[in-house]
């Protein structure tokens, strides 16, 4: 039993010293670690720990065995795994032992990762056991394993909108399927966080909707008068249900239907005289609702029919444009404004236009006859007829314009210018001669401007038997001309008629109506009545008027004008009518042809222009490819306002009254009327004052006056009372002068008359000119006369400047021979009496021896004391004679002065000789007193009131009857 137990010791002691043996054998590292070769792995942003698949644990077969249970097995080192090694560049992760013995392992991240940065890291690891001996000598490594890992993303961002804001049109009445596309993105990695997953309109109650895509469209029809602008609130959420940081503001406009127009024109259009040209439409464009266009046409009307005669023009008249035209010689006006010359046409209806011009009514009732001598043509010269003539439609008669018939009699018409059937006829009878063969009698016209109810200018240049007819500047050629013979001799007068024709009471009664006759006090007819309207009817004797006088007379002050820009000079044509009051445009440029537009003006070139409304319309015709109209565009209409412009006041001034000697009335130059006449011309404006802050409520408007230059076309001279008889008196002027400054002049019993457009400095220099001549002046105390000047045929009419000139009637003409040169300006007339002497006696008291008889006394004393008294008066005047030449010398005035040189005395020759003698004595004493003081300036007046103050000395009955022999008589003084 020994043996068995110790052979059973013996079997244990083995076992153990073999697994010593082994154990000792085992501690040769002789494998390297093993891990696998792949792995994948998660890890979230702001997080460190990666999930990694399949797990990392590195394996080593040096490791020792496990065995069975009743041994208990530890592992030596060199079956451990000491680590694990990540090889790559910048690689933000770790790799962390967890258990040697077992091999396990993980992987963390380095910081923080961040996905939208990196999404996914690549790098490679390796394991690496512990070696032999405590050492760790002959480590082994295992192979290298790729590590793939991924960055799961966190939705750490909101969205943003790509812009700060978003706009668009739209057109009222249509849905569309998208207005606008908002959009905005986040800024996180992933795809669930970074995507946007719906959109919201936030903005409540409004016409609109937005899909998930960001597209906005409307849920109704917009109406443009409804509103005209939304402005929406738009947010977006991500996939993680982040709303947008900031909402977007997206605003839709509403635009209306479009229709293509003319955009940017404005229907009312302000004109101020006097400041040129005016762009008429500077922002104007043209809308075609996108529609290609090829070509564009567009024509401009300025609509003035309704001024004057058919636009502004110089209202002056018709004689005076003439003259400014080049016209002048030989021109007779036969519708002249009335005046105290020209009073033929009073009673005529006018129009009362003075703003624009002076028409002439003729309603078919009222034609007038022209005075004989006015004209004065004779048909085999060239003559030209000229007139303006609004017509209409009329009846089958014939209406007459001018007529020259016969007086008495025969009723033959040999020349007249009338309307038929909206014809215009010339009927021309030539003279008797010495051949009777057939000539041209009847020239026609058909025009459609005869009837058409506008203004029409019409020129007649008739050069028998060639006759030219010119409407509005344009030529015309008669479609008929018909023959007759020439009329047969006769001494018969004709009459010359405007309106209607003349004839006797012998002529045809159609037509006619009878009327009084008031140069022969019978009675006649008046035949082929013209309704219409005329003015400015001239015949102009002797020769034939050339275009360019025609054109002077049609051409109209205001009108459009157009200043084509250098760059679309050439893509634009520009055509004019010859008035200037259209133009048409073609282009196929829209943009080219827009700025064309833009550059079109109205211009009014007179000073004072009409006020008023000038209608303007644009009609346009737009062409597509197809060289078809594929677009409507309808005509654009406003209006041009011409402002009132400011109304010249034309003042006259000067010396409105004098006297003068009956010498200079008497003399062959007259009496000059108006030596120191002025003509000022000023306008009125108002101008507001300056403030020292804009809002002060204490600004008020001042008016200021201010002078200006402008022309005159009449000056009329008449006589207040009276009229001129020319027996004894007349006024008078120097026609060279007159005619030097281009000026006319006409007188009747009633005045003068000077016509002609001309500068207010010439019209003064004729004025100057008038004189005044009358040469029987022993009856005649005053005269008076009135001076009115106006502009523009009586538009601006001048105050009425009075004058009074007064005549100095001396008591003995022959007497003052040696101051008949010197003529005193007086301010107030003076009447003065005649001495009368007869049925007078003076009684002598001092008888001699031979006592003459009682006639012969009171004769000699009578003479004597006249002659002593008539001594007297010349020594005042002399006095006041050198006086007012002293006066004269220095500069002085003396208008207002009383002058004592026109002295009349009435002597009582019944004194006795005490007083005879007294005054003798005192006269001696004057005398003395003047030798003494030659500088005293005495008046009259004053000597007066010397003698009152000494007669006041003597008895009562002398100083009575000294006042008598010297009192003034002034029972007719004005003052």
């Amino acid at each position: 039993m020994r043996v068995r137990g110790c052979n059973s010791v013996c079997s244990a002691v083995g076992l153990l010293l073999a697994v010593l043996c082994a154990a000792e054998a085992a501690k040769v590292n002789k494998h390297k670690p093993w891990i696998e070769t792949t792995y994948h792995g998660i890890v979230t942003e702001n997080d460190d720990k990666v999930l990694l698949d399949p797990p990392l644990i590195a394996l080593d077969k040096d490791a020792p065995l496990r065995y069975a249970d009743s041994f208990e097995v530890t592992f030596t080192k060199e079956g451990e795994i000491c680590g694990f090694r990540i090889h790559g560049q910048n690689v933000p992760f770790e790799a962390v032992m967890l258990d040697k013995s077992t091999g396990e392992g993980v992987i963390r991240a380095k910081d923080k990762l961040d996905c939208e940065l990196q999404k996914e890291h690549t790098f490679t690891i390796q394991a690496y056991d512990c070696g032999e001996g405590p050492d760790g000598t002959n480590m082994k490594k295992s192979h290298k394993a790729t590590v793939h890992i991924q960055v799961n993303d966190v939705n750490e961002y909101s969205p943003v909108f790509k812009e700060k804001s978003y706009k668009a049109t739209v057109i009222e009445g249509k849905k569309y399927d998208s207005i606008v596309k908002v959009e905005a993105v986040d800024a996180d990695c992933s795809f669930q966080f970074s995507q946007i997953c719906s959109y919201e309109i936030v903005t409540p109650d409004v016409p609109f909707t937005i899909d998930k895509d960001g597209n906005i469209k409307n849920t109704e029809k917009l109406n443009y008068s409804k509103e005209r602008m939304y402005k929406l609130t738009v947010t977006a959420y991500d996939c993680g249900k982040n709303r947008a940081s900031e909402d977007v503001l997206v605003k839709i406009n509403i635009k209306p239907t479009c229709k293509p127009s003319w955009q940017g024109f404005n229907k009312r259009i302000e004109y101020e005289p006097g400041t040129g040209s005016l762009a008429l439409f500077p922002s104007i464009r043209l809308e075609t609702c996108e529609e290609p266009i090829t070509s564009i046409q567009a024509s401009i009307e300025l609509e003035t029919n309704h001024i004057g005669k058919g636009c502004d023009r110089d209202t002056y008249s018709e004689k005076s444009l003439h003259r400014l035209c080049g016209a002048s010689t030989g021109t007779v006006e036969l519708l002249p404004a009335p005046s105290s010359a020209t009073n033929w046409t009073v009673g005529l209806p006018t129009d009362n236009g003075h703003d624009s011009d002076q028409v002439f009514e003729f309603n078919g009732t009222q034609p007038i006859k022209v005075p004989e001598g006015v004209v004065s043509t004779s048909l085999k010269e060239p003559f030209t007829i000229s007139v303006w003539m609004r017509h209409g439609p009329g009846g089958r008669e014939k209406e007459t314009i001018l007529c020259n018939s016969d007086k008495t009699e025969m009723n033959r018409h040999h020349y007249s210018l009338y309307v038929h059937n909206c014809r215009l006829v010339l009927l021309l009878r030539q003279d008797p001669t010495e051949s009777e063969n057939y000539k041209p009698a009847e020239f026609h016209w058909k025009l459609d401007q005869v009837c058409d109810k506008e203004w029409h200018h019409y020129v007649l240049n008739i050069e028998f038997p060639a006759v030219a007819l010119f409407v509005d500047g344009a030529s015309f050629e008669p479609f008929l001309v018909t023959e007759d013979y020439p009329l047969h001799a006769s001494k018969i007068e004709t009459q010359l008629t405007i309106g209607a024709c003349w004839q006797d009471l012998s002529g045809h009664d159609n037509d006619t109506e009878t009327v009084s006759e008031p140069l022969t006090g019978g009675s006649a007819r008046m035949a082929q009545y013209f309704r219409g309207n005329l003015a400015g009817l001239m015949i102009r004797s002797g020769k034939l008027e050339n275009k360019k006088v025609i054109d002077c007379l049609y051409t109209c002050k205001e009108g459009l004008d157009v200043q084509l820009p250098e760059e679309v000079a050439s893509a634009v044509k520009v055509e004019f009518n010859p008035n200037q009051s259209s133009l048409t445009l073609e282009g196929d440029d829209i943009e080219s042809f827009e700025k064309v537009m833009q550059h079109i003006s109205y211009l009014n070139s007179r000073q004072f222009p009409t006020p008023g409304i000038r209608h303007l319309r644009v009609t346009t015709t737009v062409k597509c490819f197809n060289e078809e109209t594929c677009i409507s565009v309808p005509d654009a209409e406003g209006y041009v306002m011409v402002l009132q412009p400011e109304e010249p006041k034309i003042s006259l001034s000067g010396i409105d009254h004098f006297a003068r000697g009956a010498a200079e009335f008497e003399s062959t130059e007259g009496v000059t009327l108006f030596p120191e006449l002025r003509i000022v011309s000023t306008i009125t404006r108002e101008v507001e004052a300056e403030a020292e802050g804009e809002d002060d409520p204490t600004v008020q408007e001042t008016v200021v006056s201010e002078e200006i230059m402008h022309n005159l076309d009449m000056c009329e001279v008449t006589v207040v009372g009276d009229d001129l008889d020319g027996d004894h008196e007349s006024l008078e002027v120097d026609l060279a002068q007159v005619q030097q400054r281009g000026l006319e002049i006409s007188s009747s019993n009633v005045g003068m008359v000077i016509t002609g457009v001309n500068t207010m400095a010439n019209y003064e220099q004729v004025l100057h000119l008038i004189r005044y001549r009358n040469w029987h002046t022993e009856a005649l105390f005053d005269r008076k006369f009135k001076l009115v000047c106006s502009e523009l045929n009586g538009r601006y009419v001048s105050n009425d400047f009075k004058v009074e000139v007064n005549v100095i009637h001396t008591a003995n003409p022959m007497e003052h021979v040696n101051n008949a040169m010197w003529q005193p300006q007086f301010i107030n007339q003076v009447k003065h009496a005649s001495v009368d002497l007869s049925g007078h006696n003076l009684a002598n008291t001092h008888q001699a021896s031979v006592v003459p008889s009682a006639a012969t006394i009171v004769i000699v004393v009578c003479v004597s004391f006249l002659v002593f008294m008539i001594i007297l008066g010349v020594f005042r005047i002399r006095a006041a004679h050198q006086r007012t030449m002293r006066d004269q010398e220095n500069g002085k005035e003396n208008e207002m002065d009383w002058d004592d040189s026109a002295l009349t005395i009435t002597v009582n020759p019944m004194e006795t000789y005490e007083d005879q003698h007294s005054s003798e004595e005192e006269e001696e004493e004057e005398e003395e007193s003047e030798d003494g003081e030659e500088e005293d300036d005495i008046t009259s007046a004053e000597s007066e009131s010397s003698e009152d103050e000494e007669g006041a000395e003597q008895e009562d009955q002398q100083g009575t009857s000294r006042q008598q022999q010297l009192e003034w008589d002034d029972s007719t003084l004005t003052y």
